[in-house]
């Protein structure tokens, strides 16, 4: 991994799409950073394309799409994409004296074809499995909100367990015939072949006209841990922040770039010498 500010001018002028996970990506500790929410608005009003791609489920997503300056979400590791678009109409009621107060915009949800509801029996068994073998494992506090993966608390809540626990989990999902990625605080477990990277793929190239191969460069995605790996290995100017370093051998294919700082700093260390690099002619 070669340092962020090694990003070259041309590489930088070339980006459309700046895609990002969110726990330890724009986050520490669980907080979305005020630097990394500032970052997220100074990518947006350069005029690029800002899409979290994230482990996170339906109803945080829903909450995402609506509030953040974004352009989409894409979350549980891939089953869903969640946007939104104006429908052209004023939202202002009828009848009430004020200026225009813009237009309404309106929620829209894709679901990957491949997406199998949660409530799957060997998802069930899977679960069972890991709470029994696994001392302190815990359901994520927020699976209620979620549509098609289960997701096993080992690092959000306390007690932290360590890595090796997830891997555990991990390896029970991979015996039970389910797809499971370990995040920087979960391990997200489902059914159906797709991961970050599909949906990604997906949205970028039916709603922003984005076109594989001779588009690979226009795409930054930054990340921090081995769910992020599909996307590391496919986009040429993938970013890690500096947390990423901890996860040594589980991540095969490493982000292009690193940043010197961790978590939320980390991603605003990218973007801020992405748009500086923008600059330089």
């Amino acid at each position: 991994m070669k340092p962020i500010t090694e990003i070259t001018p041309n590489e930088a002028a070339g980006v459309r799409f700046v895609l990002m996970d969110i726990d330890d990506t724009i986050t520490r500790d669980g907080k979305l950073l005020a630097s990394s929410y500032e970052a997220l608005w100074k990518l947006k009003e350069a005029g690029l394309i800002v899409i979290p791609v994230t482990g996170r489920p339906a109803g945080w997503c829903d909450m995402i799409a609506r509030e953040w300056p974004v352009d989409g979400v894409v979350g549980e590791n891939g089953a869903l994409v969640f946007w939104e678009e104006q429908d052209g109409l004023s939202d202002k009621a009828p009848g009430l004296s004020g200026g225009e107060s813009g237009r309404r915009r309106t929620l829209k949800a894709e679901y990957h074809p491949n997406a199998v509801r949660n409530d799957h029996p060997v998802l069930k068994k899977i679960r069972e499995r890991a709470l029994a073998e696994i001392p302190l494992l815990r359901d994520a506090r927020d699976q209620s909100y979620r549509l098609f993966d289960i997701a096993l608390d080992f690092a959000e809540e306390e007690p932290v367990l360590p890595l090796r626990a997830a891997e555990r989990v991990r390896e029970i999902a991979l015996e039970e015939g389910a797809m499971a990625k370990i995040s920087s605080i979960h391990v997200n477990i489902w059914m159906g072949k797709y991961d970050k990277l599909s949906m990604s793929e997906h949205f970028l190239s039916n709603h922003f006209g984005w076109k594989s191969g001779e588009g690979d460069r226009e795409v930054v995605f930054a990340g921090d841990s081995p769910n992020d790996e599909p996307m590391f290995a496919r986009f040429p100017l993938s970013c890690g922040v500096a947390n990423v370093r901890k996860y040594g051998d589980l991540i095969r294919h490493k982000p292009a770039f690193a940043a010197s700082k961790e978590s939320g700093e980390g991603f605003a260390e990218i973007v801020k010498t992405l748009l500086e690099k923008r600059l330089i002619k």
